[in-house]
């Protein structure tokens, strides 16, 4: 099967997508995406967290063909400027600076569902955080350094408006 999709605003065509084949799989081994983690296979850790439409989802529980016509931005995507010259999203910035990336097995998924709650929520308070952040598990930081990084990335966003 073809499928025809906008990837972090390009528009892409994959070829020979068999029928079960997630998007996960094929934003990572076909389109040599490899930000987005497979970990669980099952929508349980977050790690593949990506926007489908705008809308934050688990990659590895949305078939290939599902993404057909529609809008793909993975964590590769939060980047800013042109090709070449891109500049680290805020969250993700705040990511490394807070030191809340560790094994980087569930930064990905963490730093796009971060990026949704400040994009819908400016100024999150802690539960709210840690409400968005429920469906992303983490084995090495202990939570603490990621809720800093997401208050970080919330300070800076509202300075800068």
């Amino acid at each position: 099967m073809r499928v025809n999709l906008i990837v972090n605003g390009s528009g892409e065509t994959v070829d020979d997508v068999w029928e079960g084949e997630s998007l996960l799989y094929m934003l990572r081994e076909r389109m040599g995406l490899p930000g987005s983690k497979n970990a669980c296979e099952q929508g349980e850790c977050g790690s593949c967290t990506v926007y489908l439409d705008g809308v934050p989802v688990c990659a590895c529980l949305v078939a290939a063909g599902q993404a057909e016509g529609r809008e793909v931005r993975t964590v590769e995507g939060l980047s800013e400027g042109p090709p070449g010259d891109e500049r680290l999203d805020p969250v993700q910035e705040a990511f490394v600076e807070a030191g809340a990336v560790q094994c980087g097995f569930c930064t990905p998924g963490l730093i796009v569902q971060a990026h949704d709650l400040i994009e819908r929520n400016p100024a999150p308070s802690d539960a709210e955080i840690r409400e968005a952040l429920a469906g992303n598990l983490c084995r090495c930081t202990g939570y603490e350094k990621i809720l800093d990084a997401v208050r970080l990335a919330a300070e800076r966003k509202a300075v800068a408006k």
